[in-house]
């Protein structure tokens, strides 16, 4: 059986550090034949990745993704050829990823501690004709009813389930995954393995959250954003 691990992040995140050398040897170590490198609003991860994998002879299957911030949460388009800007309404972006040819994949469709990066349930509901898979699972789900909220979001609009790493950091590589029949080259050959797959899951290293939070400091103390430093500071203090 094929390991197809999705919605993994690298240091093209704003809070991630994951260094693509390690990532292809944790991949290589855990046995995962095919990841899908969905960074926060860009694809140049994944691109770079995929070169990286093609120079040894694939033997990671690299799919290209982007976790793209909508007005109304996150969704995932995958094999995508273009980069799709942040901030356009749900409707738009999943118009753009259609027009690619890509797969619409919504990612944990319900998180109390990430509400805001949550796609609004009625872009879900009116949407749902046109949404190819969504999460019933997240590798980063910090609570066991977070998981199943999102098995019964999945169940009411009758959706197809996957599960996503949300892997930031090394440690959680090669936890959460599908196990499908063969590696899924384009989106049609995604759309027909996910219908019949088995699902790997671990829970949450909790540790992961705090190296991310350190990740995305240590990016905004390099590139010297002390204003964006100090308004975080600022809510975590009044809370």
């Amino acid at each position: 059986m094929i390991r197809l691990e999705t919605h993994c992040h690298t240091r093209y995140s704003k809070d991630s550090l994951l260094l693509h050398s390690l990532l292809y040897i944790k991949c290589r170590l855990c046995h995962i034949d095919a990841i899908a490198i969905c960074e926060h609003n860009n694809i140049l991860g994944a691109l770079k990745f995929k070169e990286y994998c093609s120079k040894r002879k694939n033997k990671v299957f690299v799919i290209v993704g982007e976790e793209i911030m909508t007005s109304s949460g996150e969704i995932i388009g995958l094999y995508l050829n273009e980069e799709i800007p942040a901030g356009l309404s749900c409707d738009e972006t999943i118009d753009r990823i259609i027009s690619q040819g890509g797969v619409v994949y919504v990612p944990h469709p319900y998180d109390e501690k990430r509400s805001k990066t949550v796609l609004e349930e009625s872009c879900i509901s009116s949407n749902s004709y046109r949404i190819d898979c969504i999460e019933c699972y997240n590798g980063r789900n910090v609570e066991e009813k977070y998981s199943v909220m999102q098995e019964r979001i999945a169940n009411k609009y009758g959706l197809v389930k996957v599960i996503g790493s949300d892997a930031h950091t090394l440690m959680e590589i090669g936890r959460n995954y599908m196990e499908v029949d063969f590696i899924p080259r384009n989106s049609l050959e995604f759309k027909s393995v996910i219908q019949s797959c088995t699902f790997h899951t671990k829970p949450c290293i909790k540790l992961a959250h705090k190296v991310t939070k350190c990740a995305k400091l240590i990016k905004m103390i390099v590139k010297g954003n002390f204003n964006e430093i100090h308004r975080v500071i600022n809510r975590k203090i009044k809370k």
